[in-house]
């Protein structure tokens, strides 16, 4: 087996990145693509999905830099290799908790900038600076300004909650990238990434030129890594991966698939896998949660609980494109910051009423966050919350119903009261917490309609029907999937059915009783 190249994992130099022999995974013929057809373009994509490469990338390819591009498809396609100024604008890199920590890093790059292509005494202000450093470099050198900025919703991001601080740096953004409009003639093109597309940051607002590809089926793949390119740039780290894991190198490929592909960014377009988790997978030889390990803000839990979200429609939500395509400061609703943020995705679109199903991507993703919710909605800690679903799992496993529905009367015993006052969405959350979990290691499915919880678990040897009951009594419960013929699937089984209906008491803020058939 010849020596495998290098993973870049983390590199984000392009330059960096083809001097040192680190796999590359060729996106170039997009990348033309992109340059000769557009002007301004804003892409939104999770984090650590490649925005970074592909910005230095642009920057390597604008500077002229044709070494760097030997072998690769663009290599063909671009005759000319013209230089241009570039500017290269990297938000990524500061932690923004006070107002003057942006200013800072504008005055930064102006400078940087001022100090190649001049500054004149009238230009005081960011708007005015950045309009001036733009015309002259243009005028000095003959080519159009290539602006490049990345991470550009990264100080929006860390305000969220501060709505004062919120207000300075959107005035602050405001005026700065309103310079993008003013000296179009002198701009040869201009891109902007970012995690979320902020709908009341003036770049979006003002900037009607400006083509946002986040969504588009051309550029689905630009950032990501495609089933075509996993099988020819990726096929010898999968035989590897396969022989460490004692698994045939087809089952491995579909593991990775169930971990870590998924994320599709259009509709009806191919899903693409998460890059920085299946890079770490190929290096570390395991599967793991990679992606998720590396940071999930809270805001986002916060946001759910705000906004009293049901949790079981995490599996299957549906939004329109307005919606998902962009979102605002006092942010109430979840989905499009869950969609944008990579923790939900397109799972199907009816053309029709422009109606997309949202779902989580991957398994990776799911487990993951649905491990993180366990501290937010339940007594138990993160840490502590894998002992107790391995308990949960073998009384599944034994047939120990009443073992089961002792322990889960323990888990929820403890709640406090403020996480409980609206109880029935509560309940509803805490179980859909558990059985998720339950059934990362068990069949389960979880079905909610008109308000109702319903929850089947099948193991080897038994299936369970459930059914819960606020307020309602273990016997109503019973008769309902009696009733709905919720078992009927199972008549004819092998395996023992349970039919099991359950009642929680507004009193006691816990399971009541349940009775088993």
């Amino acid at each position: 087996m010849n020596e495998l190249r290098p993973l870049p994992i983390g590199v984000q130099s392009f330059e960096n990145l083809r001097k040192s022999g680190f796999l590359y995974v060729d996106k170039t013929a997009l990348l033309y693509r992109l340059v000769t057809t557009g002007h301004y373009y804003f892409l939104s994509r999770p984090r650590r999905f490649g925005k970074s490469l592909l910005v230095s990338t642009l920057e390597a390819y604008f500077q002229g830099r044709k070494e760097l591009f030997k072998g690769l498809a663009i290599e063909k396609l671009e005759k000319e290799w013209a230089v241009h100024p570039v500017f290269h604008l990297d938000l990524n890199t500061q932690k923004y908790d006070a107002p003057e920590k942006l200013d800072r890093v504008l005055n930064e790059y102006l400078e940087s900038w001022e100090r190649i292509y001049g500054r004149e005494p009238s230009e005081v202000d960011f708007s005015r600076r950045f309009s001036g450093v733009i015309r002259r470099a243009c005028e000095q050198t003959g080519q159009g300004v290539v602006i490049l900025v990345d991470e550009y919703d990264k100080p929006m991001l860390q305000a969220i909650g501060n709505e004062e601080l919120q207000a300075n740096y959107r005035s602050t953004l405001k005026a700065f990238y309103g310079a993008l409009k003013s000296m179009d003639r002198y701009i040869r093109l201009g891109l902007l990434t970012g995690v979320t597309k902020f709908s009341k940051v003036s770049v979006f607002s003002d900037l009607n030129n400006l083509e946002d590809i986040s969504m588009s089926r051309d550029y689905y793949a630009l950032c990501g890594i495609t089933e075509e390119e996993l099988h020819a740039d990726f096929g010898e780290y999968a035989r590897v991966l396969s022989a460490e894991q004692g698994i045939g190198e087809e089952e491995a490929c579909a593991l990775l698939k169930e971990y870590y592909d998924g994320y599709h960014f259009a509709a009806n377009v191919p899903g693409v896998y998460n890059p920085f988790s299946l890079l770490n997978a190929f290096k570390s030889r395991e599967f793991g949660n990679y992606w998720f390990e590396t940071g999930t803000p809270t805001y986002l839990v916060e946001l759910l609980k705000r906004s009293h979200y049901d949790l079981r429609n995490l599996v299957h939500e549906h939004s329109d494109a307005a919606s998902l395509d962009s979102i605002d400061t006092a942010q109430t609703d979840p989905i499009p910051v869950l969609y944008q943020s990579g923790y939900l995705t397109i799972h199907d679109y009816d053309a029709e009423f422009g109606v997309y199903t949202l779902g989580f991507p991957n398994k990776e993703v799911e487990a993951a966050f649905i491990k993180f919710l366990v501290p937010y909605y339940t007594p138990i800690s993160l840490r502590e919350s894998s002992f107790e679903i391995s308990h949960f799992v073998t009384e599944i496993r034994k047939g120990d119903v009443d073992g089961f529905f002792r322990r889960l009367q323990s888990f929820l015993a403890d709640t406090p009261y403020e996480l409980a006052r609206e109880q029935e969405l509560h309940y509803q959350n805490v179980l859909f917490i558990v059985f998720k979990l339950v059934g990362l290691y068990v069949q389960a499915e979880y079905h909610t309609s008109q308000g109702r919880v319903d929850l089947l678990l099948q193991t080897p040897d038994y299936v369970y029907v459930m059914e819960f009951k606020l307020e309602g009594t273990a016997e109503e419960a019973l008769r309902q999937i009696e009733e709905k013929g919720y078992a009927r699937p199972f008549d004819s089984d092998t395996r023992r059915v349970f039919r099991i209906g359950v009642n929680f008491s507004r009193e006691t803020r816990n399971i009541e009783r349940w009775l088993v058939e």
